[in-house]
């Protein structure tokens, strides 16, 4: 890891929120392409998945869902579920920021993506027992969009198609059916 990026993880934890900021973003830019210093602190960023900092749990998922592309261990398939559970969090802005980069997992490889979209779907399924359930549902239909466009696997699309099919509602119907451009 160069000293930038030591630089941005140590800003994470500073008190000056535009600092937390720009380190986060720096991060973020950096992991959308494999990199080569993921272990470093992946045993780190598990660990903040329980945190009780709402900001580090959130970071921590995301960081980790862009890191799943630099993990040749597969670590990502014992820790998703760790990753899935932030989904879920007390606090909807965190649970919602894990929910959208969490597709990022799937890019990793055939394990990956499948063990991405099967929870996926079985999230949007259960969603309408979730208090924001149709913002879940769009928050996932467009992460399977993200998955799509990345690598034009067609049963990413027709998952995601048919489980837009499954929405009772004709006006929540059609606004799922805009994500996808159907």
């Amino acid at each position: 890891m160069d000293k930038a990026l030591r630089t941005s993880f140590d800003h994470l934890e500073q008190a000056d929120k535009e600092a937390q900021y720009e380190a986060y973003l720096h991060i973020m830019e950096t992991t959308k392409q494999e990199v080569d210093w993921a272990y470093e602190v992946w045993d780190k960023l598990t660990e903040m998945l329980i945190d009780p900092d709402a900001h580090r749990r959130s970071r921590a998922a995301q960081f980790l869902s862009h890191l799943a592309v630099s993990d040749p261990e597969e670590r990502i398939l014992d820790d998703f579920f760790k990753v899935w559970e932030v989904t879920y969090d007390k606090k909807f802005v965190t649970a919602r920021h894990s929910l959208q980069t969490i597709w990022r997992i799937g890019l990793a490889g055939e394990k990956q993506k499948a063990l991405v979209l099967s929870h996926l779907s079985d999230r949007f399924r259960e969603a309408d027992k979730e208090k924001n359930g149709t913002l879940i549902r769009s928050d996932i239909l467009q992460g399977t969009r993200h998955l799509y466009e990345a690598d034009k696997e067609e049963a990413v699309k027709l998952e995601a198609l048919a489980l837009i099919e499954t929405e009772a509602d004709g006006k929540q119907r059609k606004k799922y059916r805009k994500i996808w451009n159907v």
